[in-house]
C-alpha cells in the first residue's frame, strides 16, 4: 500500500502540478471578524459596512473583514473592549459610555447637555481623540474612527415633556451620566445594554428609553411606544477599535489603507449623522409616534440642572485632562 500511494503521488505530471503549486502560491487573504450590537440598518453598522468597503477596495481583496451585527458573536457593547484587547473578535463598534469602567474619558461624549449641534459635538470628538488613543494605545487596541449617533432623547408611552411626567418614570439609560442625571431629575432610571431594551420594554421592565429617534426606530419602538421628546441629551458616540496585533501583523501597504479607510470613514460618518435625524423624524411619523422637539423650556432647563452636577463630578474625577478638553472645547479650539 505503501508503495501504491508513492507512485500516486509521484506520478509524471501530478509532481509538477505540485511543485508549480509550491513555486506560485496563492496570496491568501487575511481575514477578520467585526463586532457590532446593533443591527444592519443602524447608522452605525451602515458606517461599518462603508468601512469594510473602503478596505476591500484599498488592499484589492487581501485584507478580508466580516460584519456581524446585532451581536451575533455573543458580544455586547459591554464586552467588546477586552474581547478585542484579547483578539477574541479583532474589530469592534462599541458604544463608549460602556467602556467608562476602563477610563472616565469614555463618558465625555455623552455628557448631558454639553454639545447642543453635530458641529460641536465632532469639535469636542477631534479635541479629545489623542486622549481617546492614549487609552486604546495602553491596551494593546486601535482606535480606528468614530460613529457618532443623533441626538439621545426619551421614548416613552406618555408623554414626557414636564418633570411630572419624569417623577418615578423607569426609564432605560446607557451609561453612568444618564442614570445620574435622570435620577436627579425624579426618574426610576435602569442602565440597560441594547440587547436587552426591547425585552424589558415588551415585559413592562421599563416604561420609556433614552435613546436616539434612530435607535428607537431601528428597534421598531412604536409597537411599545407612542411619543418622543427630542430633548437634545447628548450626541453620544460610538468607537471602532481594533487589535494591535493584528494591525501589527499586516503589511504595511496594508496598515497604510486601514490608516486611509478609517479616515474616510470617519468623514462618512460625521456627514451621515447630519442628515440622519430629518429621516428618523419622517420614519417615526409614518408610525404614528408623537414627536415633541422642542421640549417647553422650563423642563429642558429641569433636565440641565439635573445635569450639572454629573459634569462636575467628571470634571473631577478626570481631572487635568478634562480641564485641557474643556479649556480647549470652551474657547472654540480645534486641533
Amino acid at each position: 500500500m505503501f508503495h501504491h500511494l508513492r507512485y500516486r503521488l509521484f506520478r509524471p505530471g501530478l509532481g509538477l502540478a505540485l511543485c508549480i503549486g509550491i513555486a506560485a502560491p496563492t496570496q491568501a487573504a487575511t481575514r477578520m471578524d467585526f463586532s457590532n450590537e446593533y443591527n444592519a440598518n443602524s447608522i452605525h453598522a451602515q458606517g461599518d459596512a462603508y468601512f469594510i468597503e473602503q478596505v476591500r477596495e484599498l488592499t484589492d481583496g487581501e485584507v478580508d473583514i466580516t460584519l456581524h451585527t446585532g451581536g451575533a458573536l455573543g458580544f455586547k457593547s459591554g464586552d467588546h473592549f477586552y474581547a478585542v484587547a484579547d483578539n477574541a473578535i479583532q474589530i469592534a463598534d462599541t458604544l463608549s459610555g460602556t467602556m467608562s469602567g476602563i477610563d472616565p474619558i469614555f463618558l465625555l461624549s455623552s455628557l448631558p447637555f454639553l454639545v447642543d449641534s453635530v458641529d460641536q459635538a465632532h469639535q469636542l470628538y477631534e479635541i479629545a481623540r489623542p486622549h481617546y488613543d492614549a487609552v486604546f494605545e495602553d491596551n494593546d487596541q486601535i482606535l480606528l474612527y468614530a460613529s457618532p449617533w443623533p441626538a439621545s432623547g426619551i421614548w416613552s408611552q406618555d408623554a414626557v415633556t414636564s418633570s411630572e411626567s419624569l417623577e418615578q418614570l423607569k426609564i432605560r439609560t446607557f451609561d453612568r451620566s444618564g442614570t445620574e442625571t435622570l435620577r436627579n431629575a425624579g426618574a426610576s432610571p435602569v442602565s440597560l445594554s441594547w440587547a436587552d431594551v426591547v425585552p424589558q420594554l415588551a415585559t413592562g421592565g421599563i416604561e420609556a428609553v433614552l435613546t436616539s429617534a434612530e435607535a428607537g426606530a431601528n428597534g421598531s419602538f412604536w409597537e411599545h411606544q407612542d411619543h418622543f421628546s427630542g430633548i437634545q441629551y447628548a450626541i453620544p458616540l460610538n468607537m471602532v477599535h481594533m487589535n494591535r496585533d493584528a494591525f501589527d501583523a499586516l503589511s504595511p501597504a496594508q496598515q497604510d489603507a486601514i490608516r486611509e479607510a478609517a479616515l474616510r470613514t470617519d468623514e462618512h460618518n460625521w456627514q451621515a449623522v447630519r442628515e440622519r435625524t430629518q429621516t428618523n423624524y419622517a420614519t417615526l411619523e409614518e408610525h404614528g409616534i408623537t414627536i415633541h422637539d422642542p421640549v417647553p423650556a422650563d423642563f429642558q432647563q429641569v433636565l440641565a440642572d439635573a445635569a450639572a452636577p454629573v459634569i462636575s463630578g467628571w470634571q473631577e474625577a478626570i481631572g487635568e485632562r478634562g480641564k485641557t478638553i474643556f479649556d480647549s472645547f470652551h474657547n472654540g479650539n480645534t486641533p
